[in-house]
C-alpha cells in the first residue's frame, strides 16, 4: 500500500507556499532516495527553527510522499489554519488530557495504512547553545517498535539562519539569501529492540539510536564534528516508566504484524499521565 499521496489540500498549500520558498531560499537537498516509495514509515527530524515544517514538507513533497506532522491541538481551532491542518491530515496532540493518547493511536494507524508520520523527537526547538540535537523523547521509538516501520533520520540546517530559535524578534532574516539544507539518511537499524518489552531501557536505547543517526547526518550537513559531550536534556525527569504491552495493544504473533493500540482501560487521570509519557 502506498499510503497518503498528494491530495487537494497539499496541492493547494504547494501553490501558496512553494513559490515564495523557491524565490526566497536556495535549496540543498540530499538523500531523497531514502524516502520509501511505498508503505508506512517514520521520519525523525531535528528541530531548530519555526520554519522547519515548511522546509521539510517542501523536501518530502517533491518525493511524491507527504508527511503527517504531530501538531499542537490548539492550532486546529483556527478557521483557516485548522481547516488546512485537518485537510492535510495532520495529527493533533492534546497535552495533559484524556485525549492525549489519541495522537499515539493516530500515528500508529496512519503508518499501518501506509502513510508517513513525521516526528520531531526533541519535542521542541533545540536548546543546545550550538543548535545540535537534544536528547530525544521516546514517542517515535514507541511507534517504531510497535509498527516495525522504517525510521528515516533527517537533518535540517539553514532555516535556523533565516529564523533563529528563541530570537527576541520572530522575523525572517532573508538577506543574504539563505540555503535550506535537508538530508535524509538510510533507515535506522532498530532490529535489536524488536520483540522486547518496551521498558525504559529499550525505549531509551532505540531513541538514542535514532538521535545518533540524526546527529551524524547534521554533522555532515554542517561540515563539523559532533561535539564530544552528552546531548542537552530538555528538563530533568524523575523517572520514566515502562509501557505494558496491553496498553499499547501490542501482542505477539507469528507474523510479527503491528496492530492499532487497544483502548486503555485505566482511569482517565492515569491514562492522561501515561499518554503524556508516550510523547516524551
Amino acid at each position: 500500500m502506498s499510503g497518503r499521496r498528494i491530495g487537494f489540500w497539499y496541492r493547494a498549500a504547494a501553490v501558496l507556499v512553494k513559490p515564495p520558498l523557491v524565490v526566497l531560499f536556495k535549496r540543498d537537498w540530499r538523500g531523497m532516495e531514502h524516502i520509501p516509495a511505498e508503505g508506512g514509515f517514520i521520519t525523525a527530524i531535528n528541530h531548530n527553527s519555526y520554519l522547519d515544517p515548511l522546509s521539510y514538507a517542501h523536501f518530502q513533497y517533491n518525493t511524491g510522499r507527504v508527511p503527517r506532522f504531530l501538531a499542537k491541538a490548539g492550532l486546529f481551532k483556527g478557521s483557516f489554519v485548522g481547516t488546512f491542518l485537518r485537510g492535510t491530515g495532520q495529527i493533533p496532540v492534546y497535552r495533559e488530557s484524556t485525549d492525549a493518547a489519541n495522537a499515539f493511536r493516530a500515528a500508529v494507524d496512519a503508518i499501518n495504512k501506509g502513510e508517513c508520520v513525521a516526528f520531531y523527537p526533541e519535542g521542541t526547538l533545540t536548546r543546545d547553545p550550538d543548535q545540535w540535537p537534544m536528547r530525544g523523547k521516546t514517542g517515535a521509538a514507541r511507534v517504531a517498535l510497535l509498527t516495525k516501520a522504517p525510521v528515516i533520520p533527517v537533518a535540517q540546517w539553514g532555516a535556523n539562519e533565516a529564523m533563529p530559535p528563541y530570537a527576541k524578534e520572530k522575523r525572517l532574516r532573508l538577506f543574504p539569501r539563505k540555503t535550506l539544507r535537508v538530508q535524509a539518511g538510510p533507515p535506522v537499524d532498530l532490529s535489536e529492540f524488536y520483540g522486547q518489552e518496551p521498558t525504559v531501557e529499550v525505549l531509551r536505547g532505540a531513541t538514542d539510536a535514532i538521535m545518533a543517526a540524526i546527529t551524524e547526518l547534521l554533522a555532515e550537513v554542517r561540515g563539523e564534528p559532533v561535539p564530544d559531550r552528552p546531548p542537552v536534556q530538555r528538563r530533568a525527569r524523575a523517572a520514566e516508566r515502562s509501557v505494558p504491552a496491553e496498553r499499547t495493544g501490542e501482542t505477539e504473533s507469528d507474523s510479527g504484524a503491528a496492530r492499532t493500540p487497544a483502548t486503555d482501560k485505566a482511569p482517565e487521570a492515569r491514562q492522561a499521565r501515561e499518554a503524556e509519557e508516550e510523547r516524551k
